[in-house]
């Protein structure tokens, strides 16, 4: 009698235990509407990810100077510090790049939006670079003593000449099969798939798209 009021016991406790360690099992970040998802964290920038819901406004964790980049089409409310809310339309691959009015971004639109905030961890640098190093088809978007800032698109089988860059998050809006010709002749493959964020080492290069579709990327230089 005994044993089979234990193998009752036994047997009410084990759905009970699954439901406890089931209810433990944390959500995916992905799963999370608004979660902040961390691309990048080195000595020189955070970069979170964040898809906001309509309604939403983004989660932000301190202070640091940085900029925004949107990955979709849709309305943004953005809040400065110390500023009013002011509605934008944007545009997949539009940013906010002078980090005075890079406030809290609310999604006022009809669908998710997704973003990414780039912050700056270093102090930056009182130099200017401007286009110096960059390859002829790069369109300089900003620069401060924090960053610069440049859009990239090479053509499907086009190349770009020999160039340097500094050290840079690469941001990429249409993937693309990428090959780099080093200076001494050796090949390296640099592919980036379509809303991929890297981090690449600066150096010195001929870049060639491979494949059949071109390449859009944003570049983010932290000095």
């Amino acid at each position: 009698m005994c044993a089979a009021r234990s193998r009752r016991v036994v047997s009410l406790m084990v759905p009970i235990a699954a439901l406890v360690c089931a209810s433990a099992v944390p959500a995916s970040p992905q799963t999370v509407p608004g979660a902040a998802i961390v691309k990048i964290h080195n000595e020189k920038v955070h970069v979170v990810g964040q898809t906001l819901a309509p309604g939403q406004a983004e989660r932000r964790s301190g202070d640091r100077p940085g900029i925004v980049l949107f990955l979709d089409a849709g309305t943004a409310a953005v809040t400065a510090a110390g500023g009013d809310a002011r509605s934008r339309i944007v545009q997949r691959g539009d940013g906010i790049y002078d980090p005075r009015l890079a406030g809290t971004v609310r999604n006022v639109g009809g669908s998710s939006l997704r973003l990414l905030r780039i912050s700056y961890l270093g102090n930056g640098r009182a130099e200017t670079w401007g286009t110096s190093g960059l390859s002829s088809n790069y369109t300089l978007l900003a620069e401060d003593r924090l960053a610069r800032v440049y859009d990239i698109r090479i053509a499907a089988g086009g190349s770009e000449p020999q160039h340097t860059h500094h050290d840079r998050i690469v941001i990429c809006l249409s993937g693309a099969d990428l090959e780099h010709v080093m200076p001494d002749g050796r090949r390296e493959t640099s592919s980036l798939k379509t809303d991929d964020v890297v981090w690449r080492r600066g150096g010195t290069h001929i870049g060639r798209n491979l494949g059949r579709t071109a390449l859009w990327a944003i570049a983010v230089e932290p000095k």
